[in-house]
């Protein structure tokens, strides 16, 4: 999805000195910043900064406890110009999420920012210790990004078990992280032997950390439609919560839509419409593996990241405008992340494009002020990462919830029994109900692109719920079932207080009380039972 972030390849300055001239260079800051963080914050709740976030700071104080929302922008690592995130001047943003750490192409089991630097080279080339150092010196924090669209993620090459378990383990001992964000894109999403591969030596590392009293957090960053994740990417996520990874929460990348030529699509109504698909896909999810949360509870456990200015697809653009209103519609709701793609576009770019498609890495290609999409999300409330007051959730290792008849709203489901589309049934405390006729599928087995479930998740059982009471459709029936009568087709009989209709000749065969009953049961029910569709 990213496009513009991965189709250039790392490369190194003293390798590439014409790399700049392909992209349009952006402007220099018009004034420049105060030095210190809190200036910049001051100015901000002042009014003296971009316009809108006033607005977004004041929702901090009226819209309740789940407005914890924090921005951590991504910084291309790699990218020449390299970005200096370190200094306030140029990044007003607390926390920055740092891109891309991939596999070596040389060592599929070693990590490397962008295939092009060991952690070591790029600490001599780049300075970025020293720079990690110095933004944390001023009261910030780092987020570790790995993986990306270009390149090879480390899960994805490296098949040794023990190797990458090592390749994480380096990554976060030698930058001391507390938090890893896994960017999943193209293949790799659908690579369910890495997905597995990863979650197990995620699992590993944060037992191993929460051991020394250094918890690390997971994000997923995943790409998203306006209809919500990708049956690939919702995938990814079960797989990594089945590996047993806490998973901290979903950060879906709100940008590429696909939207036609000329269209001039609406970039903010896209971005929340995939949001809401997106916290519905994971409240179910979480239902079906026994983890009940509350819709704020989801909410805190999503992210969004647009790609500010010029999309890769030529018709959007994501505004300063666009940035206000995803930064209100996080606090409303309580959003547990906001990114953007990336610090390194947030500047104009050089010349006159205001009817041209500019796509670059270093300026955003629509009319902004310099650091105007940083100066919004700044304004976010939440705090530093991995600090925002939400727990990562893990899957319980307890055995499902047993379902009771006696208090289930719908029969509980069977294995056996055949179900018809609209069929509402319960299974492990939650109500689901068929999407279309089937029989034997586990409602809370995933689906994947080529066999999807056939069940929707419709929501928990409730704990003053009772059991189903069949309503009978006729009244006229008084002769009650007898093992030892010879029954044929069209005989009626009452058993356990509801009358049956014989589909053919029985003796010695029991009414089903076993709903639904099935087509191949000798007795048909005169009777509807709550769950079954409505028929004309």
């Amino acid at each position: 999805m990213l496009t513009d972030r991965a189709t250039q390849q790392a490369v190194r300055p003293e390798d590439d000195p014409l790399a700049d001239l392909e992209w349009q260079e952006p402007e220099a800051p018009a004034e420049r910043l105060s030095w210190l963080r809190l200036g910049f914050l001051f100015l901000l709740v002042a009014g003296l900064g971009a316009g809108g976030t006033v607005a977004v700071l004041h929702l901090r104080d009226t819209a309740g406890p789940t407005a914890k929302s924090w921005a951590v922008p991504y910084v291309d690592v790699t990218l020449t110009p390299t970005f200096e995130f370190q200094d306030p001047e140029a990044n007003p943003a607390n926390d920055v999420a740092l891109a891309f750490v991939v596999a070596d192409p040389k060592d599929n089991c070693a990590p490397s920012w962008g295939g092009a630097y060991s952690p070591d080279e790029a600490a001599a080339s780049l300075e970025l210790d020293r720079r990690i150092s110095q933004l944390r010196a001023a009261g910030g924090s780092i987020m570790l990004s790995v993986g990306g669209l270009t390149n090879t993620e480390l899960a994805v090459a490296c098949t040794d078990q023990a190797k990458l378990t090592d390749a994480y383990r380096t990554l976060v001992e030698r930058y001391d992280i507390s938090t890893l964000d896994l960017d999943i894109e193209g293949t790799a999403t659908a690579d369910v032997a890495s997905l597995q591969r990863r979650a197990l030596a995620l699992k590993t590392l944060q037992a191993e950390r929460e051991a020394a009293g250094k918890p690390l957090t997971v994000w997923l960053t995943l790409p998203v439609a306006p209809q919500g994740l990708t049956v690939d990417g919702l995938g990814a996520v079960r797989t990594t919560l089945e590996g047993g990874v806490k998973l901290r929460g979903v950060n879906v990348m709100t940008m590429d839509f696909g939207s036609a030529p000329g269209s001039n699509p609406d970039m903010l109504a896209l971005s929340t419409q995939a949001l809401q698909a997106t916290h519905k896909q994971l409240t179910d999810l979480y239902l079906r593996l026994g983890v009940q949360l509350t819709s704020p509870q989801v909410w805190s456990r999503i992210g969004a990241t647009p790609m500010i200015g010029q999309n890769d697809v030529d018709a959007e653009r994501f505004t300063v405008a666009d940035a206000r209103g995803l930064a209100e519609f996080a606090v409303e709701n309580g959003l547990g992340r906001v990114s953007m793609w990336s610090l390194n576009r947030d500047a104009p770019c050089r010349g006159t494009f205001a009817n041209v498609v500019v796509h670059s890495n270093t300026c955003s290609g629509v009319p902004q002020e310099p650091l105007a999409f940083s100066a919004v999300f700044a304004g976010l409330p939440g705090g530093a990462v991995g600090t925002s007051g939400r727990e990562s959730v893990a899957i319980p290792d307890q055995a499902p919830t047993v379902d009771d008849p006696a208090t289930s709203p719908y029969p509980v489901w069977r294995l056996t029994a055949q179900y018809v589309s609209g069929y509402k049934i319960v299974w492990h405390g939650v109500v689901y109900e068929a999407k279309w006729a089937n029989q034997g599928v586990d409602p809370s087995a995933a689906g994947d692109g080529s066999n999807p479930t056939p069940w929707s998740v419709i929501g928990p059982v409730g704990p003053a719920e009772k059991a189903p009471k069949p309503t009978p459709t006729v009244t006229d029936v008084t002769e009650a079932w007898n093992p030892n009568d010879m029954y044929v087709r069209g005989d009626r009989v009452m058993f356990e207080g509801l009358p049956y209709q014989s589909r053919w000749s029985n003796k010695g065969d029991a009414p089903s009380t076993e709903y639904p009953i099935g087509p191949d049961e000798p007795w048909q029910p005169l009777f509807t039972v709550p769950g079954e569709p409505v028929t004309n």
